[in-house]
């Protein structure tokens, strides 16, 4: 008889208890209704996958600035409150914990996706080699505008009302994105950070605000709601460093104070190999006195095989997601997997969405 997995095993993070190891990454959809607001369709959708240990929401903009791609939630108006509501209700009432991810893409949008005049914002004002989804389809970003030093107070505060937001939506807690080469990443990272101010130049300046974001929200919500979201060698969204291992070193060292219920890491490239680049994702993972959620290309024989090490305390799985709202019974099981519908991950409504059948 096979040992039982320890991916089913429950866990404490922070202030959850879950069920077992398995979470739910965040996944871009571009469903959500005019004014950016959850829809039933939302709550079908993450109350099927409730038996994940835990789902981290997908992307979720802080503030009508903080958007780069076309109907993709906000957590800044009291209808998307509300929203988000009927979701977390959902899946509490599927037996599932929830947090949200929150969000400010910095540089990655465009013109037409913003409030009219504004353009996007970024440490420094250096164009991405990248694209985002707008209504005509997929389109280069616009160029940014450097953020002055006196408006990042309010970029910071817009964290910390969204998390208070999410604990009124019925969230469990949220997870700061830092990842992607999004805002906090754009702010980490050498290659898209210039600034010759205390938000740039040095590993000090540069993790400068990511620790003001993270100070904000758990003194608003608790260290122990708070995940944290990392890709120290993904190039996604046009973002590297010239030294992460230093840099993220830092970064998970200066987060120690806030007790953060967990870390939540993308090894490689995001959605790409994981080409780890020669960073020391264990001496990352050993600086840090919370929960590991490791994430990218994994298995279930590699997820259990990462817990059973120490490697990870949980493993988030994003696409298998998509397609298999049962995941983690068909992990237990050894069934197959659906494969998903490409066609259908960005827009549309329940056709790849809702209708993926679980095995029964």
């Amino acid at each position: 008889m096979t040992a039982p997995s320890p991916l089913f095993d429950p866990i404490s993070v922070g202030a959850l208890r879950l069920a077992n190891r398995i979470a739910m990454a965040p996944l871009t959809r571009n469903r959500a209704a005019d004014g950016n607001v959850p829809t039933d369709l939302h709550a079908t959708y993450y109350a099927q996958r409730a038996s994940a240990g835990l789902i981290i929401s997908e992307a979720t903009q802080i503030s009508p600035l903080g958007q780069g791609y076309l109907r993709t939630p906000g957590i800044h108006s009291p209808e998307q409150v509300a929203g988000w509501r009927r979701v977390s209700e959902a899946v509490h009432a599927a037996g599932g914990r929830m947090v949200i991810q929150l969000w400010h893409v910095g540089r990655i949008s465009h013109l037409s996706l913003l409030p009219e005049g504004e353009v996007p914002v970024a440490p420094s004002a250096i164009r991405a080699n990248t694209k985002t989804f707008i209504e005509s389809g997929f389109a280069d970003v616009s160029e940014p505008r450097a953020l002055r030093l006196d408006e990042i107070p309010a970029i910071v505060e817009d964290y910390r009302r969204a998390a208070r937001n999410a604990m009124d939506a019925g969230f469990d807690g949220v997870e700061i994105h830092g990842a992607n080469g999004y805002l906090i990443d754009q702010f980490l990272k050498d290659s898209s950070n210039r600034r010759d101010d205390e938000y740039g130049g040095s590993v000090e300046n540069r993790t400068r605000f990511l620790y003001e974001v993270a100070q904000a929200v758990t003194a608003e919500i608790g260290g122990e709601r708070t995940g944290l979201r990392l890709s120290p060698v993904s190039p996604a969204n046009d973002a590297y460093d010239s030294d992460p291992q230093a840099l993220f070193g830092r970064a998970v060292e200066r987060l120690a104070p806030f007790g953060l219920a967990y870390i939540h890491v993308i090894e490689g490239a995001t959605q790409g190999p994981r080409d780890l680049k020669g960073f020391d994702f264990l001496a990352l993972r050993r600086s840090f006195a919370g929960a590991w959620i490791a994430n990218n290309g994994y298995d279930g024989a590699m997820a259990a095989a990462a817990i059973e090490s120490g490697a990870a305390d949980m493993v988030a799985f994003g696409r298998a997601f998509i397609a298999n709202p049962d995941l983690p019974r068909r992990l237990r099981e050894g069934a197959p997997l659906n494969e998903p519908n490409r066609d259908t991950f960005y827009g549309g409504g329940a056709e790849g969405y809702t209708d993926y059948p679980a095995l029964d």
